[in-house]
């Protein structure tokens, strides 16, 4: 307990009474044992942590936050036997149709680097709950993290039918589908993600990639615009909708947009490039 000098009663103020009796009960707060486990953690005490948790569990074995916390040190422990003993203690603990045990056993063999087994627990987990998004999202996720496009692809599709629908969902779609070459698709996705979230910057990003590999430069441009009024100091978003506007035409304003670029410290490299190539002569028509 925090020890503290207390003035004579006659001398405190209300105001001093009140912190002394904030400083007194922080004091007194006990962490629980899922927060001392991950202070120890933090401190690289893995082992001592594991300990914490292990013992709370043998007072209280329905702690499942523990459960889900001693999981994920044992795999850091790289002692996946015993890590999924506790992803099977967890599954007897939960419905048959929670995906979480699965989810956990994944996200513990991720952190052992057995990257094939971590993505068939997440497949499990999908399986296990049919209706649940949590399963294919984080199978689609993790395979698009590792550069596995087919794989991410059918499964962040089958997460959108199941109800994921947040912004991030969408924009990995996106990303899945472009780098498969579906620029309808990735546009429909980010465009999809720019609707549910019109704040979510990526979005309007790969929009603006997908019109730039389709050479749509009206999208580019569309989306810069969009881009700038999310983030008005962007200056390499003025570079780009320069450049935009110097595609379609619009030489002046091209002009305009690099000087406030400029103004804004964007890449003075592109700048330059983009002025040596507005102030260069059109080659004549044939």
């Amino acid at each position: 307990m925090v020890k503290v000098l207390v003035p004579p009663r006659d001398v405190m103020q209300p105001r001093s009474k009140l912190l002394l009796a904030l400083v007194l009960v922080a004091g007194c707060v006990k962490p629980t044992p899922v927060e001392h486990a991950m202070s120890l953690a933090r401190q690289h005490q893995e082992e001592a942590a594991i300990g914490v948790l292990r013992a709370d569990l043998g007072l209280h074995p329905d702690d499942l936050d523990a459960r889900r916390l001693l999981i994920r040190l044992l795999a850091v422990e790289s002692n996946l036997p015993a890590a999924r003993d506790e992803v099977k203690a967890l599954a007897e603990r939960l419905p048959p149709d929670d995906p979480s045990p699965w989810i956990e056993l994944g996200h513990a063999l991720e952190l052992a680097h057995q990257f094939e087994e971590a993505l068939a627990a997440y497949q499990t987990a999908a399986e296990k709950a049919p209706q649940s998004p949590e399963g294919p999202l984080q199978a689609g996720t993790r395979a698009a993290h590792w550069g596995e496009w087919e794989e991410a692809k059918r499964w962040l599709e089958e997460a959108v039918k199941r109800g994921a629908h947040s912004s991030e969902v969408w924009h990995t779609l996106g990303l899945v589908r472009l780098n498969l070459h579906d620029l309808d698709g990735a546009r429909e996705a980010y465009a999809n993600g720019a609707r549910v979230d019109p704040t979510a910057a990526d979005c309007w990003l790969g929009l603006a990639t997908v019109a730039l590999v389709g050479r749509d430069f009206k999208g580019v441009l569309a989306a810069y615009d969009n881009l700038l009024r999310l983030r008005p100091r962007w200056g390499d978003g003025e570079v780009g909708r320069g450049w935009a506007l110097a595609q379609l035409g619009r030489p002046d304003e091209a002009k305009q947009a690099l000087v406030h670029a400029e103004e804004l410290g964007g890449d003075p490299k592109a700048i330059a490039k983009q002025r040596a190539l507005l102030s260069s002569p059109k080659p004549s028509a044939p």
